[in-house]
């Protein structure tokens, strides 16, 4: 056997495992999630075919649906999240004393495991929590349900989720600022441009793929919102999401065929939404 043979076989060998492991974990339960939105059945018993009836029911049900507006708040969120990101990774690209200590804080909630952020959160806006009485000691009176009223329930997980991935965020633009050559800033610099223009003109532009990357995630993020709404309020007082309310109906209500044809819409909906983005950007590309 040549060497030229000997390498590619030693590459196909390598690459085996992994494809391997991807077909096996990755694509083959997507199979055959599709395959149980076509049946009825409730996890232990015997699979019935149904056909499109899962999904007739999916679409027939206002309620199944009325819970994608709760992602509006998540949607909004991210926004405000990737600009609190860009802003405050903007500030620590220039030279500023404690830079590092800054940078571990605010990247610190992200190290933090999901479910620990839902029960430090709970107990921050619970009704007699932190967050209340730290009103009250600056003179509010009253009490905000945070969690309990349904008019600011969803702001409160909203405003959770952005403590949790700003600092993601802003480590990845960080990073994309620091991989601008230096002597791009050195001209800038002689040039007399203020930091403003630097940012406007020289920054942003460099890093507008990683921006456009962080918010195609930030909005996949927003549609399938679960750990921190399903820790802090199980769903309830309005704040319930279409992927919390897909694990209720297969693990509450046993209907595995709903819920996998409520999965499948879900893959759907983010892989439309994914390809319009794309679509977009590559037109902009192209201009």
């Amino acid at each position: 056997m040549t060497y030229t043979v000997q390498k590619k076989v030693i590459i196909t060998l390598f690459l085996c495992v992994p494809l391997l492991l991807l077909l096996v974990f990755g694509y083959l339960p997507i199979l055959n999630m599709i395959g149980y939105s076509f049946t009825r059945w409730d996890g232990l018993g015997k699979k019935e075919w149904v056909g499109l009836a899962n999904y007739l029911e999916l679409f027939t049900r206002i309620e199944n649906f009325r819970v994608f507006f709760v992602s509006i708040y998540y949607f909004v969120g991210a926004f405000i999240q990737l600009a609190l990101a860009l802003f405050f990774a903007t500030l620590l690209n220039f030279p500023i004393k404690g830079q590092n200590i800054f940078k571990g804080i605010l990247f610190f909630p992200n190290l933090i495991n999901g479910v620990a952020i839902g029960f430090i959160f709970l107990y921050f806006f619970r009704d007699t929590g932190t967050l209340n009485t730290f009103l009250r000691f600056l003179g509010f009176k009253g009490q905000i349900l945070w969690l309990t009223d349904p008019r600011v329930i969803n702001y409160s997980l909203a405003a959770t989720s952005i403590w949790r991935y700003m600092g993601f965020n802003m480590v990845m633009f960080l990073g994309a600022f620091q991989s601008i050559s230096q002597e791009i800033y050195e001209a800038a610099a002689i040039d007399g441009a203020e930091r403003w223009n630097l940012f406007r003109y020289i920054m942003f532009p460099i890093i507008k793929p990683v921006v456009k990357l962080n918010l195609i995630l930030s909005i996949k993020g927003a549609l399938s919102v679960f750990e921190i709404p399903y820790i802090m309020t199980g769903g309830g007082n309005g704040s319930s999401t279409f992927v919390i309310r897909t694990i209720d109906t297969a693990f509450k209500f046993n209907k595995i065929g709903l819920a996998s044809a409520m999965a499948v819409v879900l893959t759907i909906i983010i892989l439309l939404i994914t390809a319009i983005q794309e679509k977009m950007f590559k037109e902009e590309r192209s201009l």
